[in-house]
């Protein structure tokens, strides 16, 4: 049996002969009378309290946490006294590196998480209340995707408790939990029109990001963080070293999503309207701070501006600029007056690589070629958002198909005896 029993209410001392007598303390009568007392796997002194004519529950107690501990299953008893969002709010702040990936992880707890199971401590969980939370993120959370990405990280968060030893199983993992599924709309890229459409119904200095986002598949924040040190013309390449970030209400400059620079190939036509704009609006050395509000300043020569000759401030282009553009393409209603333009998250700047992705897959070009392109981690998630796009599959499945049939009706004639005529 791991650790003692104290008896508080008796000790030892020595007697008038010399010999061990036991003697009522000053705590005689009065509180818990045995503490049952061991050290954890942490190092330190564990213990529980009992009251008297319990002492053989205490030893249970003693002998049950030392086969936990032997078995893995130990959980530290201070974790009886955390809840979900004590836990979780000191695990979000030291779980990446990434200071938006934080701050978004902190978001989606403390608005989807934290009001439904924030206060039930770690240990109580049972996999019946993440199927109600579940229930009630549905309702307040229509988007299948956003769901997610919400569960996933409350699912993170269990998962270090676990590695933490406050809790045994993550309660998310349990084959009852069902995660929520992610959508499966597919994306519809938009044709040459619709492009050169809000191309032209864009501001004249910035129409050139349509090119290079549509033309080369950058996103938006390494379009508006693009710098002219990362243009090789003659080479025909585009380096993609740096975004243009939003942090805490400022801008920085900061690493590509998911830290991967990469380059992509720079058409000639693209080099061809990055020199016509940089004619027109020449570059523009902007200074801010390395991918924190507080990291080192970093100056760059910015390809596209705002109209003040700082660097464009993403919100006002989407509202005031990109927005009007699609309405103007037809792309989505125009709004009455005093109204604001309908949200359309299928039709932001990302379209644009959508778009650059069809491209490249209706002119032949394999996928790990353009997930590389994309700056895609994986390019099997390449592959699931842009297989129905790939042209001519369903004919060479079925050329192939008759080709084979062919040859045997071929062969099966011949060798009957019957020509071909």
């Amino acid at each position: 049996m791991a650790g003692h029993i104290q008896d508080r209410w008796y000790k030892t001392e020595p007697g008038p002969d010399g010999k061990p007598r036991r003697v009522k303390t000053d705590r005689y009568g009065t509180g818990m009378r045995y503490r049952a007392r061991y050290v954890g796997p942490d190092g330190t002194e564990k213990s529980k309290s009992f009251p008297d004519k319990q002492k053989r529950l205490a030893e249970q107690w003693l002998t049950a946490t030392d086969a936990d501990m032997s078995r893995g299953q130990y959980v530290d008893p201070r974790a009886a006294r955390i809840t979900f969002r004590q836990f979780a709010e000191k695990w979000v702040a030291t779980h990446t590196t990434e200071v938006n990936s934080r701050e978004a992880a902190e978001r989606r707890l403390r608005l989807h998480a934290y009001p439904y199971i924030g206060t039930r401590p770690l240990v109580s969980f049972q996999p019946g209340h993440i199927r109600t939370w579940l229930g009630e993120l549905e309702a307040a959370v229509p988007a299948a995707s956003h769901r997610r990405i919400v569960f996933g990280t409350v699912s993170a968060a269990f998962s270090a408790a676990v590695d933490d030893g406050l809790i045994t199983k993550n309660p998310c993992k349990a084959k009852s939990v069902q995660t929520p599924k992610p959508d499966r709309t597919r994306v519809i890229p938009w044709t040459v029109e619709q492009v050169f459409a809000v191309r032209a119904a864009l501001p004249e200095h910035l129409r050139a990001v349509v090119d290079v986002a549509g033309g080369c598949g950058l996103r938006q924040g390494e379009v508006f963080g693009l710098s002219t040190d990362e243009l090789d013309v003659d080479g025909g390449w585009l380096a993609v070293n740096q975004q243009l970030k939003r942090i805490r209400g400022k801008f920085v400059y900061a690493l590509p999503k998911g830290g991967k620079v990469r380059d992509v190939p720079l058409p000639p036509s693209v080099a061809a309207v990055l020199k016509a704009h940089s004619e027109t609006h020449p570059p523009v050395k902007v200074t801010l701070p390395w991918r924190t509000p507080d990291g080192p300043a970093v100056t760059k020569s910015l390809v596209f501006t705002g109209s003040t000759g700082d660097h464009v401030r993403v919100s006002h282009f989407n509202d005031h600029m990109w927005k009007p553009a699609l309405a103007a393409a037809g792309i989505i209603p125009k709004p009455g007056e005093g109204e604001r333009y309908a949200a359309a998250p299928e039709h932001g700047m990302h379209a644009l690589r959508h778009f650059y992705a069809s491209v490249l897959l209706d002119a032949g070009e394999n996928i790990r070629a353009l997930s590389q392109y994309l700056g895609h981690a994986d390019p099997g998630f390449t592959l699931r958002t842009y297989t129905h796009l790939m042209p001519s599959s369903e004919g060479r499945t079925r050329m192939a198909v008759d080709s084979l049939y062919l040859s045997h009706v071929r062969l099966h004639t011949t060798t009957r005896g019957i020509g071909p005529t």
